[in-house]
């Protein structure tokens, strides 16, 4: 995933593009570049962070009202100066910032060898760039817009594009495939990004183009048609979003912000969804098709990374309170195994982002078997939110932090407001059930809260854990997924070795690994699986493992057991997961900082993934 800024309009453009680029630095982080219409096209890029950029242009002409920024995650080609964009055609008459594959590029960079163009990297774009300016070349193209849509039109891929033509000045060329694309609506003036946190200071008047837009834009004109050159649907919309949602105030990272968010996340997510008297959830966007999904055969939660483990909550909750067959899967695998999906099915895709993009097409392909898509969702106005016949989206807020924290939480929040109100109208538990289970819902927020307070402790249990290489972590029931979710939160932002395990499986492998400098950490709780924690702990401490628990606060018998200890508030089980992830995103966080790891943008990984 790569971050895309442009501007058009009377204000110097500089500050706009480097600010945007500050703003999206989360989305790609291995070189940074912008161009700038004055004299002449110019195109300054650098290897690194945006403030490398910075440092770079300082001495360089950066006036001008046009241009177009793009900070990247490489997908082809090493990060270095050569392979950032933007890329320059050949001849120079276009530059172009890129987000997204061109698969076909191979092909197409054959074609354009022979007919006499070189290539000066080893990326994609640098083929769209010079296949643009080839049909430019062209007797019968007398526009960039033309050449631009006759270029799109050979493209096998996914693609969201900003491009600027020598010859036209005056004018911006956007297009998305499969990559989203936001433009902002000022007076005189447009922008465009890949998301709208770039955009908010300045308009909260945004569309998000559709796959197979092509937008042409002066500073007092906006036309968006399809790349047939089809006139194309589109609406404005307000965006919600504050400018003191995008800073990280008097925290020293986005993660830990982010964590510390939770409880109003939490809150967010489920208010206005349970109703006054808390004896009715509420769903909104379900409310249409909701005799549907009571009525389903399965029900098929689809995602990716974290949102995978939230879809494996889901799981346990609904077939234990809806009893309705549920199948948990990895989006990146499900659209390419030919799974079996029938009319009477339930599709549910989960996405931070809602442009995931294996998520994407793994919905897509369910749908086009008829099966009825769901979606739960960050981001209002996503690919996955325009895709699904229903959904509901979480209300999380921006997420920045490259390790996702509160977005998981309010996802797990939404799906268990889902299971909840399923299980009432399948008639599968009592109202007097129901009511306690929403009532325990609406008391996770403050439990949060005391959680957070206890971080003194979890960093000092981090310091003495910092320098270990590998690490286990076990679960059972519905702290299964926590104890995933909670290895890969370590493991994406410390580079330590993780793995999370199904407690019981432990004596089917992974308990080779227990020896004295193993920090084992064990998710329990006061539930039915609480006797086998209890075994499974005392298994991994015959072999000197060091064990770190996350339990009930008065569970005394772990506390004599355990090495260290991470307490949180009783609870029903069912909610559990949302107590017992906080601590453990708190110990990935302290012990990534302890270890000099970049908490917010970790190496080789990026927010959203939104190319194969």
């Amino acid at each position: 995933m790569c971050g895309i800024v442009g501007y058009i309009g009377d204000k110097n453009v500089y500050p706009i593009l480097i600010k945007g680029l500050q703003r999206l630095e989360y989305r790609g982080y291995d070189s940074a570049g912008i161009a700038i219409y004055n004299s002449d096209l110019k195109t300054y890029k650098k290897k690194g962070k945006v403030s490398d950029l910075e440092t770079f242009v300082a001495d360089k002409d950066i006036t001008g009202h046009v241009g177009i920024g793009h900070t990247r995650w490489a997908t082809h080609g090493e990060p270095n100066d050569v392979n950032a964009h933007p890329h320059t055609s050949m001849h120079g008459n276009f530059v172009l910032v890129h987000n997204g594959i061109i698969e076909n590029y191979a092909e197409l960079k054959k074609d354009l060898t022979g007919k006499g163009y070189v290539f000066q990297t080893e990326t994609d774009t640098e083929v769209l760039v010079n296949l643009i300016e080839y049909f430019y070349s062209l007797d019968e193209v007398d526009n960039a817009e033309l050449a631009v849509r006759l270029a799109l039109s050979k493209v096998v891929g996914a693609y969201g594009i900003v491009v600027l033509c020598k010859n036209e000045k005056h004018r911006i060329i956007a297009a998305r495939l499969g990559s989203p694309l936001v433009i902002g609506i000022g007076q005189g003036e447009y922008f465009l990004a890949s998301d709208a946190s770039p955009i908010v200071e300045y308009t909260d008047s945004v569309i998000y183009m559709n796959d197979g837009d092509v937008a042409v834009i002066e500073k007092n004109s906006l036309t968006l048609k399809t790349v047939d050159n089809d006139p194309a649907n589109f609406k404005v919309t307000k965006v919600d979003l504050s400018i003191g949602d995008l800073e990280k105030g008097d925290f020293e990272h986005y993660m830990l912000k982010e964590i510390f968010e939770q409880p109003k996340t939490i809150q967010d997510t489920y208010r206005g969804r349970i109703k006054a008297d808390q004896k009715e959830i509420v769903l909104g966007g379900l409310l249409d098709v909701f005799p549907k999904i009571v009525n389903a055969n399965r029900i098929i939660i689809i995602g990716c990374g974290t949102s995978w483990h939230a879809a494996l909550v889901a799981e346990y909750l609904i077939e234990e309170y809806a009893r309705i067959p549920v199948e948990v899967e990895y989006a990146s695998e499900f659209r390419y195994r030919k799974p079996i999906i029938n009319p009477g099915d339930v599709v549910m895709a989960i996405s931070q982002s809602g442009e995931t993009a294996d998520t994407l097409a793994a919905l897509k392909m369910a749908k086009a078997q008829g099966a009825l898509i769901l979606g739960i969702c960050n981001v209002v106005g996503s690919s996955i939110a325009r895709e699904t016949d229903a959904g509901v989206y979480t209300h999380a807020g921006t997420e920045i932090g490259v390790a996702s924290t509160k977005a998981f939480t309010a996802q797990v929040t939404v799906l268990t407001l889902f299971a909840f109100k399923l299980a009432k109208e399948r008639g599968k538990i009592s109202q007097e059930l129901y009511e306690q289970l929403i009532g325990e819902m609406l008391a996770i927020p403050d439990k949060v809260q005391t959680i957070l307070l206890s971080h003194p402790n979890i960093k000092k249990v981090a310091e003495k854990y910092k320098d270990a290489i590998n690490a286990l972590y076990l679960g059972r029931g519905y702290l299964f997924p926590v104890a995933l979710e909670g290895a890969l939160k370590l493991k994406e932002i410390s580079y330590m070795h993780a793995e999370g395990y199904a407690a019981g499986e432990m004596k089917h492998g992974p308990i080779a690994l227990v020896d004295d400098n193993l920090p084992v950490v064990v998710v329990s709780a006061k539930d039915s699986y609480y006797e086998k924690v209890v075994s499974n702990i005392q298994e991994v401490k015959a072999r000197k493992g060091n064990v770190i628990a996350v339990v009930t606060e008065d569970d005394n018998g772990l506390r004599n057991m355990a090495n260290d200890l991470f307490e949180v508030p009783e609870s029903h089980p069912a909610v559990a997961a949302l107590l017992a992830v906080v601590p453990l995103q708190l110990f990935a966080y302290y012990i990534a900082v302890m270890r000099g790891c970049n908490v917010d943008q970790p190496r080789n990984l990026a927010k959203s993934v939104t190319v194969e």
